[in-house]
């Protein structure tokens, strides 16, 4: 059985602590490796050893910096495959859909080459007598991120990308449930140039979480999860002078208005919510048609289309649609809350709950489960289920509709299945929430743009890659210049003005 360390100073070190977790199959149920926990004093070390490092990688300049994210990128692609089959085999997810994960974080990558204009200041000339001023965005010095199971490569390149290339030394604290990805991934970027220490990478539980929060020589933190973590590593971070960003759960709200195509939206739906068995924060949870008719139309439109899906492992290759979930906690959950709708009164119209896997018994599978008749006060409206389940919440008319969007506490996504344009414009206009799709399901904006919620999903004022990834890892410093004329004008006592 594979046993999983840290990446310490360009190298894979064994945990000397006595702490450890499984990492499973999820198709199997069994066990294909232990991860090593680290202890506060193994992750203080690593952070003093990238702040010995972060110094002399800040002096390279933007456009060297940018040629190793370039080469790392040239990687990626060469070892696609692998990297791919590496992912699925602890998360479960199909290959396709790994390939994806891992595309996605390239993406982000490929943007980061730019950093030499990203990074660029301003520049006034003769804004006073003789004056100049600029402005110059710095590294923070070490920074941090926290990042989920549910992207094991996608969000850790998010994070660490641009952080990087601004000239930071990062530290990366994985999911436990499937970290040998973001450890090839530092190895990649030590093959790509990056020097040793400025990548650490400390794989661990709530102590490391912890110990990255409270360990001063950190200046920023990073994270994607649920809530309830989000709102504490927010509120402890900040308490310790951190900047932080938080990117948290997620209740995702797909409007279908009675002019909509009825095809496009019931295969835009059983992608969106049953792809990936539903583990993504992005995924459409949530079906709400407006009208009986248009309800109607689209329950009768989803049933045969979710009894269709192929479940399997990811061995099946492209011949299935999602895989298992990411540990029995989780199936165990998800088929709690699906108990749960049944006993509080919700039409539960596809019932997945007894799906098993041939060969594949001990797996953590869940069978697509479709409800209708949800309504707001039921637990499986309310929770961030996290599996392969859509509710289908009917209303009368669109200001209905508009208003169950806005009154959630979650506010990452949501989509419009429309042909009216003046629709269309008054719900982007008004739903509060920060990614919004018409007639597009998943609207993750692509690398160039950025990636946050509102509401309780998101904490922090920047967001995720694009131009707020640079903003967030630098800090802005901004110099008055003049140069002596040999005119000597005595000291002043008012306050500087540039007349």
């Amino acid at each position: 059985m594979k046993s999983l360390g840290h990446f310490i100073n360009g190298k894979e070190v064994p945990g000397k602590s006595n702490k450890s977790g499984q990492v499973f199959n999820p198709a199997t149920g069994e066990v294909q490796a232990e991860v090593a926990y680290a202890t506060r004093d193994e992750l203080n070390d690593a952070v003093e050893l990238a702040n010995i490092a972060q110094p002399k990688w800040a002096d390279v300049n933007p456009q060297k910096r940018a040629r190793v994210i370039m080469k790392f990128v040239e990687l990626l692609h060469r070892d696609m495959g692998k990297l791919s089959a590496l992912l699925s085999s602890e998360h479960g997810k199909t290959l396709p859909d790994a390939e994806g994960d891992i595309i996605r974080g390239l993406e982000v990558a490929e943007f980061c080459i730019g950093a030499p204009h990203l990074l660029k200041g301003e520049f006034t000339d003769s804004a006073g007598p003789g004056i100049d001023m600029y402005s110059m965005r710095q590294p923070l010095g070490v920074v941090a991120g926290i990042t989920p199971f549910n992207f094991p490569a996608m969000i850790p390149m998010w994070k660490f990308c641009p952080a990087i290339v601004a000239g930071n030394a990062f530290i990366l604290k994985p999911s436990e449930r499937d970290p040998s990805v973001p450890m090839a991934l530092a190895k990649l970027l030590l093959e790509a140039g990056l020097p040793e220490g400025i990548l650490q990478v400390v794989n661990g539980d709530k102590e490391v979480v912890d110990a990255i929060l409270d360990n001063e020589t950190i200046q920023a933190v990073g994270f994607v999860g649920s809530t309830p973590i989000a709102e504490y590593i927010y509120t402890r971070g900040c308490t310790n002078g951190k900047r932080v960003q938080c990117f948290a759960g997620a209740k995702n709200h797909m409007l279908i208005m009675p002019d909509a195509d009825m095809d496009q939206a019931a295969d835009a739906l059983v992608g969106a919510g049953y792809g990936a068995a539903g583990e993504r924060c992005m995924a459409i949870s949530v079906a709400v048609p407006v009208g009986e008719k248009t309800a109607d139309k689209l329950v009768e439109k989803l049933i045969p289309k979710i009894e269709s899906l192929k479940i399997g492992p990811y061995t099946a290759g492209d011949d299935i649609d999602f895989g298992p979930v990411v540990t029995k906690e989780a199936q165990n959950k998800i088929l709690g809350l699906v108990d749960k709708g049944v006993e509080q009164g919700a039409s539960l119209k596809v019932d997945g709950r007894n799906f098993k896997m041939q060969g594949y018994e001990n797996g953590f599978f869940v069978g697509a489960c479709l409800f209708d008749n949800v309504t707001k006060d039921m637990e499986i409206y309310k929770q961030e289920i996290f599996g392969p389940v859509l509710s289908t919440v009917r209303t009368e008319n669109y200001e209905e509709a508009l208003d169950l969007v806005r009154t959630n506490q979650y506010g990452n996504g949501t989509a419009i299945f429309t042909r009216d344009g003046d629709t269309a414009r008054d719900f982007a206009n008004k739903v509060n929430v920060g990614m919004v799709g018409v007639n597009v399901p998943i609207p993750v904006p692509l690398a160039y743009h950025t990636f946050g919620g509102w509401k309780k999903s998101a904490f922090g004022d920047l967001n995720q890659h694009g131009p707020d990834a640079f903003r967030f890892y630098t800090k802005t410093k901004t110099v008055t210049s003049r140069w002596p004329t040999g005119i000597k004008e005595g000291a002043s006592f008012s306050i500087p003005t540039m007349e």
